[in-house]
Protein backbone atom coordinates (compact mmCIF):
# COMPACT_ATOMS: atom_id res chain seq x y z
CA UNK A 1 0.00 0.00 0.00
CA UNK A 2 1.67 3.15 -1.49
CA UNK A 3 0.98 6.30 1.41
CA UNK A 4 3.21 9.32 0.51
CA UNK A 5 4.57 11.26 3.91
CA UNK A 6 4.38 14.12 2.16
CA UNK A 7 0.96 14.36 1.61
CA UNK A 8 -1.72 14.59 4.43
CA UNK A 9 -4.58 12.58 5.16
CA UNK A 10 -8.60 12.14 6.30
CA UNK A 11 -9.85 9.40 8.52
CA UNK A 12 -12.26 8.97 5.67
CA UNK A 13 -9.39 7.97 3.50
CA UNK A 14 -8.46 11.05 1.34
CA UNK A 15 -5.52 12.49 0.97
CA UNK A 16 -4.69 16.09 0.74
CA UNK A 17 -1.71 18.33 -0.72
CA UNK A 18 -1.44 22.27 0.02
CA UNK A 19 0.32 24.43 -2.37
CA UNK A 20 0.78 27.95 -2.43
CA UNK A 21 -2.54 29.03 -1.13
CA UNK A 22 -4.60 25.86 -2.52
CA UNK A 23 -4.82 22.40 -2.16
CA UNK A 24 -4.89 18.59 -3.99
CA UNK A 25 -7.64 16.56 -3.45
CA UNK A 26 -7.83 12.71 -3.90
CA UNK A 27 -8.69 9.36 -2.70
CA UNK A 28 -5.96 7.26 -1.19
CA UNK A 29 -4.23 4.15 -2.75
CA UNK A 30 -5.93 2.03 0.51
CA UNK A 31 -9.74 3.36 -0.81
CA UNK A 32 -9.30 2.78 -4.89
CA UNK A 33 -8.15 -1.14 -3.27
CA UNK A 34 -11.17 -1.66 -1.21
CA UNK A 35 -13.52 0.02 -3.75
CA UNK A 36 -12.41 -1.75 -6.61
CA UNK A 37 -13.02 -0.63 -10.51
CA UNK A 38 -14.36 2.80 -10.41
CA UNK A 39 -16.95 3.81 -13.10
CA UNK A 40 -18.19 6.56 -12.04
CA UNK A 41 -17.38 9.91 -10.08
CA UNK A 42 -19.66 13.26 -9.12
CA UNK A 43 -17.83 16.09 -9.15
CA UNK A 44 -18.69 19.71 -7.91
CA UNK A 45 -18.66 22.85 -10.30
CA UNK A 46 -15.55 24.80 -9.82
CA UNK A 47 -16.46 27.83 -7.60
CA UNK A 48 -18.62 25.31 -5.39
CA UNK A 49 -18.06 26.15 -1.16
CA UNK A 50 -16.63 23.22 0.91
CA UNK A 51 -16.52 21.99 4.15
CA UNK A 52 -14.47 20.32 6.22
CA UNK A 53 -15.55 16.81 7.07
CA UNK A 54 -18.74 17.50 4.79
CA UNK A 55 -19.61 15.60 1.53
CA UNK A 56 -18.53 17.31 -1.86
CA UNK A 57 -19.16 14.61 -4.06
CA UNK A 58 -19.20 10.52 -4.51
CA UNK A 59 -17.47 7.91 -6.41
CA UNK A 60 -19.25 4.72 -7.60
CA UNK A 61 -17.67 1.45 -8.47
CA UNK A 62 -18.14 -1.90 -9.15
CA UNK A 63 -18.60 -3.11 -5.19
CA UNK A 64 -19.39 0.32 -3.55
CA UNK A 65 -20.44 4.08 -3.99
CA UNK A 66 -19.19 6.15 -1.25
CA UNK A 67 -19.62 10.11 -0.35
CA UNK A 68 -16.40 12.02 -0.72
CA UNK A 69 -15.76 14.58 2.26
CA UNK A 70 -13.82 17.51 2.19
CA UNK A 71 -10.24 17.49 3.74
CA UNK A 72 -10.77 21.51 4.53
CA UNK A 73 -12.95 24.33 3.83
CA UNK A 74 -12.19 26.95 1.24
CA UNK A 75 -13.77 26.83 -2.83
CA UNK A 76 -13.26 24.68 -5.55
CA UNK A 77 -11.34 26.16 -8.09
CA UNK A 78 -10.83 23.32 -10.28
CA UNK A 79 -12.06 19.65 -10.83
CA UNK A 80 -10.26 17.05 -12.70
CA UNK A 81 -12.50 17.19 -16.05
CA UNK A 82 -10.44 13.57 -17.40
CA UNK A 83 -12.14 11.30 -14.97
CA UNK A 84 -15.79 12.42 -16.45
CA UNK A 85 -14.61 9.90 -19.37
CA UNK A 86 -11.24 7.86 -17.93
CA UNK A 87 -12.95 7.26 -13.63
CA UNK A 88 -10.31 4.37 -13.57
CA UNK A 89 -7.42 6.73 -13.57
CA UNK A 90 -8.10 6.94 -9.51
CA UNK A 91 -7.59 3.27 -9.56
CA UNK A 92 -4.14 3.64 -12.07
CA UNK A 93 -3.23 6.57 -10.46
CA UNK A 94 -4.71 7.85 -7.34
CA UNK A 95 -2.07 10.25 -6.43
CA UNK A 96 -1.13 11.19 -9.39
CA UNK A 97 -3.63 11.87 -12.78
CA UNK A 98 -6.66 10.35 -10.23
CA UNK A 99 -6.63 13.35 -8.35
CA UNK A 100 -10.37 14.85 -7.87
CA UNK A 101 -10.29 18.52 -6.96
CA UNK A 102 -8.65 21.21 -6.08
CA UNK A 103 -9.89 24.02 -3.29
CA UNK A 104 -8.72 27.35 -2.28
CA UNK A 105 -7.69 27.13 1.33
CA UNK A 106 -9.91 29.04 3.19
CA UNK A 107 -8.29 28.12 7.01
CA UNK A 108 -4.74 27.09 6.55
CA UNK A 109 -5.23 26.21 10.18
CA UNK A 110 -7.48 23.00 9.24
CA UNK A 111 -4.27 21.47 7.62
CA UNK A 112 -2.97 20.53 11.00
CA UNK A 113 -6.29 18.41 11.72
CA UNK A 114 -5.28 16.04 9.16
CA UNK A 115 -3.63 12.91 9.62
CA UNK A 116 0.24 12.59 8.98
CA UNK A 117 1.78 9.58 7.21
CA UNK A 118 2.13 7.37 9.73
CA UNK A 119 -0.75 8.21 11.66
CA UNK A 120 -2.96 7.20 8.51
CA UNK A 121 -0.74 3.79 7.79
CA UNK A 122 -1.53 3.09 11.75
CA UNK A 123 -5.02 3.70 11.49
CA UNK A 124 -5.33 1.81 8.07
CA UNK A 125 -3.58 -1.15 9.38
CA UNK A 126 -5.59 -1.34 12.47
CA UNK A 127 -8.83 -1.67 10.01
CA UNK A 128 -7.24 -4.91 8.35
CA UNK A 129 -4.98 -3.05 5.61
CA UNK A 130 -1.08 -3.61 5.17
Amino acid sequence: MNIPPELRYTKDHEWFRAEKGEGTVGITDYAQGELGDIVFVDLPDIGTVVTQGKPFGSIEAVKAATDLYAPISGEVVAVNGLLDQQPELINQSPYGDGWIIRIQIADTGEIDTLLDADTYHRLVSASGGH
